[in-house]
C-alpha cells in the first residue's frame, strides 16, 4: 500500500545516513562495495557501518515491529536454494561488474550528480522495471488483495512517533553534535561509521526499500495498475533531492577543505571514459536480480539477519559473484 509518511520518513533517515558519512567521513555510501570489503577486506572503514546496518534491525523490532517485511517463505527445496543462490550471485556479480547498486549509484551517484551513475542507474532500473513486468508476465508483482496498492495509508501514533523520533535525533546528530562537538580522529571517525549505517538501515525498514514486495509493486504501473505502489518515488523527492541539495552547498574538496572527522575526501575517481562492457553487463545483470525479487545488497543485508535461510543462500551467492 502507499504510504506517504513513512517512505518520506524513511527517506529523510537515508538522506542523512549517506550524507553524513560524505560529510564527516569523506566516503560514499556504497552498500554493495562495503558488503564485499568486509568478507574479502575487513577493515575500520566497513565492519562498522555494516555493523550500525544490523544493529538497526533492534529499535524498529522493539519499537515499531509493524515495520519489519513480511517476506516470502525462505527456500525449502534444493530448486528453491538454487534459485536464491543465482539471484545472490546476479546481486554479487553485477553490483562488483557495475561498480554500485542503488545506494552507491542511485542515491548518492545521482546526487553528486555523476554521469556514471546516471547511466548505471539509467541500465539497472530499466532492466529491472522490464523484468518484474514481463519476465513471467508480471506474476511475481503481489496484489494487496481487494484494495488498489496504490491506496494511501497512514501510521499509528506510536510508528510515526518513533519514525519522526528517529528522523530528528538522526539530525540532530548529524547536523549539531558532530560538526561542533566532535573532534577529528579515528576513533570519532569509526564511530560515526556505525551511527550512518544505524541510520541508514532504520531508513530502508521505514522507506519500505527493506520490503521486496512494495519495491517490486513500484514497477507495477506498466502492466499492472491496480498493484501499483507509488510509495517509492518520494525517496528521489526526500533522499535524492536533499542529498543534492547539501552536495551542491557543501562541494566536499572545494568549498569544503576536510571532512569533519577524516583528513582527505575517498570520492570515486572513475569517469564515463572508464565504462566498459562490464560495467553495463554488471548493471543489467543487478537489475535483472532487483526486478526478480525485489532485492538490492542493503536489504539483503537486514534481511539475512531477519531470515538465515534465505541470507545463507543469498549471501553465499553474492560472494561468489563478487569472486568472477
Amino acid at each position: 500500500m502507499f504510504t506517504p509518511v513513512d517512505t518520506t520518513l524513511g527517506a529523510l533517515l537515508l538522506f542523512q545516513g549517506s550524507s553524513g558519512l560524505l560529510l564527516h567521513n569523506g566516503a560514499v555510501f556504497g552498500i554493495s562495495s562495503l558488503l564485499s570489503g568486509i568478507a574479502f577486506n575487513p577493515s575500520r572503514d566497513n565492519v562498522p557501518i555494516i555493523a550500525g546496518l544490523v544493529s538497526s534491525v533492534v529499535p524498529v523490532y522493539l519499537f515499531a515491529p509493524s515495520l519489519i517485511p513480511s517476506y516470502p517463505a525462505a527456500p525449502h527445496s534444493w530448486a528453491s536454494a538454487a534459485a536464491t543462490l543465482g539471484v545472490g550471485f546476479l546481486l554479487g556479480w553485477g553490483t562488483k561488474n557495475g561498480r554500485g547498486c542503488t545506494s552507491g549509484h542511485m542515491l548518492c551517484g545521482l546526487s553528486r550528480l555523476s554521469p556514471r551513475s546516471l547511466i548505471a542507474t539509467a541500465v539497472f532500473f530499466t532492466t529491472a522495471l522490464l523484468t518484474a513486468n514481463f519476465v513471467g508476465g508480471g506474476a511475481n508483482i503481489p496484489a494487496c488483495g481487494a484494495t488498489p496498492c496504490y491506496t494511501p495509508v497512514y501510521p499509528s501514533g506510536p510508528e510515526l512517533v518513533f519514525m519522526a523520533g528517529a528522523v530528528i535525533l538522526a539530525a540532530i546528530t548529524n547536523f549539531g553534535i558532530v560538526p561542533r562537538k566532535v573532534h577529528r580522529s579515528e576513533e570519532s571517525r569509526i564511530a560515526f561509521s556505525f551511527i550512518a549505517g544505524l541510520e541508514f538501515g532504520l531508513g530502508l525498514l521505514i522507506s519500505g526499500m527493506a520490503d521486496p514486495a512494495k519495491v517490486l509493486r513500484f514497477f507495477a504501473f506498466l502492466t499492472e495498475p491496480s498493484r501499483f505502489d507509488p510509495s517509492l518515488a518520494l525517496i528521489i523527492l526526500f533522499g535524492i533531492g536533499p542529498s543534492l541539495f547539501t552536495y551542491m552547498t557543501e562541494r566536499p574538496g572545494q568549498v569544503v577543505a576536510k571532512p569533519t572527522l577524516a583528513e582527505k575526501w575517498r570520492l570515486p575517481t572513475a569517469t564515463v571514459a572508464d565504462i566498459d562492457w562490464r560495467f553495463v553487463a554488471g548493471a543489467a545483470a543487478f537489475g535483472l536480480a532487483w526486478g526478480l525479487k525485489g532485492v538490492c545488497p542493503g536489504p539483503a543485508v537486514l534481511r539475512t539477519v531477519l531470515q538465515p535461510t534465505w541470507g545463507l543462500a543469498t549471501m553465499s551467492g553474492y560472494m561468489l559473484g563478487n569472486l568472477f
